[in-house]
């Protein structure tokens, strides 16, 4: 079954640019703190990539195009011996090309020892399983009691993302949902497993048992999805033209359970409330979901939607290899699931 909004078709997008111009390195010291480092570079070749901030961003991967941006803004670009602050000049070859890296500067949160559940850890990169009602960002209401506050006690390795020691979240899990979510210990790692959410490479599986039973087995639900025009607190399907951006589900079904379903779906893309919003779109809304869910009561004290994120699989930023980490389900939605099949036994 496919729910669709248009006639849109998905290609996979490149992670990567092609850059023809080539970089000597001549220094790459650490000069006055441990963690600054001045780099040396001069534009041996005319290529594809000419702009000064999409040059140093092809021959210094491990730094991201914003902290270089950054840097080129803050005069710690130096080229041909006068400082340039301008991230659009033209490169030809023979320029030089001299910038400093300042160090990383600490976040301002306060590191909190809460319990992690890990699935994968290396040097740079963690997943974890997110409890529910674990915000992952502070925010206005949420300062403290956050998954970065517990990353951040957790682990001392942290390099810095875009010039501050942080850890650096690939994708969002709502306060309420569970699962597994990756988190970047540095700016390339960030940097690549972003690229592979764009690219469609990484894969997110998720596990949720919805209200009624789909006449079909599997389908795809494409609607854009934007800010509702009266609750801006809540996501709704709102046309491209008016704002909304392109959302595409798949979804399978796991098991029919009478008039609640387990299923399987995947994201193809990453809006806000995605999978939540387009569930009920179609007229079966996550059990338990306060905002998009009529409310029913079930019979289960749940400690928010039944939405599990379940499986991630993506490729390790430095190995290459892949990675599937699964993320065990919560007790509060294996007791739903085990009520729902004595129910069905029963009728």
């Amino acid at each position: 079954m496919e729910h669709k909004n248009s006639d849109r078709s998905f290609s996979l997008e490149s992670a990567q640019a092609d850059f023809d111009c080539v970089a000597a390195v001549s220094t790459a010291r650490v000069n006055g703190s441990p963690t600054e480092l001045e780099i040396d570079l001069q534009v041996e070749a005319q290529g594809k990539i000419n702009r000064l901030d999409l040059w140093l961003a092809s021959q210094l991967p491990d730094l991201s195009r914003a902290r270089l941006q950054k840097s080129i803004a803050q005069s710690c670009v130096r080229l041909n011996d006068r400082i340039c602050t301008n991230k659009n000049t033209k490169l030809k070859p023979g320029d030089r090309i001299h910038l400093t890296i300042p160090a990383s500067q600490p976040l301002d949160l306060q590191p909190e020892a809460i319990p992690l559940d890990i699935l994968y850890e290396d040097d740079c990169l963690l997943i974890v399983n997110k409890p529910a009602g674990l915000v992952v960002h502070p925010a206005a209401g949420h300062e403290a009691g956050t998954l970065v506050n517990a990353i951040l006690a957790h682990c001392h390795d942290l390099s810095g993302i875009g010039g501050v020691q942080r850890p650096g979240i690939v994708h969002r899990l709502d306060k309420d949902t569970t699962g597994a979510i990756a988190i970047a210990k540095n700016d390339f790692a960030h940097q690549h497993l972003q690229a592979q959410i764009k690219a469609k490479t990484a894969r997110r599986e998720y596990l949720g048992i919805v209200y009624g039973s789909p006449r079909a087995d599997s389908g795809t639900i494409d609607f854009p999805i934007g800010r509702h025009r009266v609750d801006r607190q809540k996501m709704a399907v709102v046309p491209e033209t008016k704002g909304g951006r392109p959302a595409v589900t798949r979804w399978q079904v796991k098991e029919r359970l009478g008039n609640y379903t387990l299923m399987h779906f995947q994201l193809e893309t990453g809006r806000t409330h995605q999978i939540r919003v387009h569930s009920s779109h179609i007229g079966h809304p996550i059990v338990g979901d306060p905002v998009y869910s009529s409310g029913r009561s079930i019979g289960v004290n749940l400690s928010g939607q039944a939405l599990h994120a379940w499986r991630l699989t993506l490729q390790h930023p430095q190995l290459g290899t892949e990675i599937c980490a699964i993320a065990p389900l919560p007790p509060n939605f294996t007791t739903l699931l085990d009520v729902l099949r004595h129910r069905l036994k029963q009728n």
